[in-house]
């Protein structure tokens, strides 16, 4: 019984700073879809000039040049968990400004964000925070990182199987599925602050895809308890639970639109998304353009509302596709050049352009970063992490 409950998850699961201006003469508007940006780009030491680099050619609207690019950016330390960015086109200043983060490398990747935002108009996402499942240890485990696996910390050490965790909008806890303890699973919260965690939700069956409201007061999650796989909606401390549907099918990886007023779901048959209030209703098919039979583990685009990125089944594959909700554009497979048999659990970044995800092939899974416009993709997850699947994404 014991297997077959942690067969059924596991289907389930799968299924589914502060800145100082000093001169700034406002940002150089590049339409998207043009070659990307040749840019030079220095940083002082050897280590902050690689992260840069690293940063700016995994980004799809640029590429770094030893000489003569269209723009310069220099970063600069400019103190204690502080850097200084100059941007300049032609010798002509474009932006100039002092940046702190909580270490050299933060402070760096913040400052590039300012520069993403000067040249080309995106959001930036350089400096964001990243929550995955990592099996250095052989077990899969929870850890935070920042996004280019520089700064790594190791969340867990439980030896039993996680799943699916997930940040809190503020960034002060994770939330996450795992069997530790009961050997059933269990939702859980660690407050990142204390390190303290507790039992968000522990009831009888399968307690499993917990996520946050974008405000942060609620969180959605599939509840087994009542018999069938059910959406359910609790307060930010797992009280107050609410079933959200009462239909007699499996559902999984339930995900918040940016305002908080609806979610997005997976349902069978095949799986499909479907849309519904998040104070409950009827549950609307999304369209996705007859684009697979398989369609799962739904994420809604905060920096575009019009967007979501989902799994599918093409042939004998998963691909990472994205739907727009405007009609304007057809759903679309966006990973064909992301190395690996299959391309899956797809989560956005701030610039609603990006997104990572995760490269799965014989006996290994890897985190990549793709550029859902261009096809770009770039390996984040190093190998001395082992097995590294399920990101969570924050900010920056």
């Amino acid at each position: 019984m014991h297997r077959l409950l942690k067969t059924f998850i596991l289907f389930a699961v799968m299924a589914i700073g502060c800145a100082r201006a000093e001169t700034n003469i406002g940002p150089i508007i590049i339409p998207a879809g043009v070659l990307p940006i040749p840019i030079t780009v220095s940083a002082g030491s050897p280590e902050l000039t690689a992260l840069a680099n690293v940063a700016f050619n995994s980004h799809g609207r640029y590429r770094t040049v030893a000489s003569g690019g269209q723009f310069d950016l220099r970063f600069t330390e400019a103190g204690a968990g502080q850097m200084r960015v100059d941007v300049t086109r032609g010798g002509t200043p474009v932006l100039s400004q002092v940046v702190s983060g909580t270490s050299p490398r933060n402070a760096l990747l913040r400052a590039a964000d300012l520069a993403v935002k000067a040249t080309c108009g995106l959001n930036g996402f350089f400096a964001s925070q990243l929550a995955c499942i990592g099996e250095s240890t052989g077990k899969p485990e929870i850890y935070v990182s920042d996004l280019y696996f520089r700064e790594i910390k190791k969340l867990t050490s439980d030896r039993a199987q996680a799943m699916t965790p997930r940040w809190s909008p503020d960034g002060s806890r994770i939330i996450y599925t795992s069997y530790f303890r009961s050997g059933f699973p269990d939702i859980f919260a660690i407050d990142l602050g204390s390190m303290h965690r507790d039992t968000f939700v522990s009831f009888k069956g399968t307690n499993s895809g917990a996520r946050f409201s974008p405000d942060g007061r609620q969180v959605a999650m599939v509840l087994s308890g009542e018999g069938n796989p059910e959406i359910y909606v609790s307060d930010a401390q797992g009280r107050h639970v609410a079933r959200r549907t009462h239909l007699d099918t499996v559902k999984s990886s339930p995900c918040w639109s940016p305002d908080g007023t609806r979610l997005v779901f997976a349902m069978e048959p095949g799986p499909q998304l479907y849309v519904m209030p998040a104070a409950g209703g009827s549950p609307q098919r999304l369209a996705t353009g007859g684009l697979s039979t398989y369609c799962a583990e739904p994420d809604w685009s905060r920096a575009d509302p019009d967007k979501i990125v989902f799994t599918v089944h093409t042939g004998k594959t998963f691909a990472v596709a994205v739907a727009d909700l405007s009609g304007r554009t057809p759903a679309k497979v966006v990973s064909k050049n992301v190395p690996g048999l299959d391309a899956v659990e797809p989560t956005w970044l701030a610039d609603g352009r990006h997104v990572v995800c995760t490269s799965r092939s014989a006996g290994l899974r890897v985190l990549y970063l793709l550029d859902t416009e261009s096809g770009k993709a770039t390996r984040l997850s190093p190998p001395s992490l082992g097995e590294c699947s399920q990101a969570s994404v924050r900010g920056p």
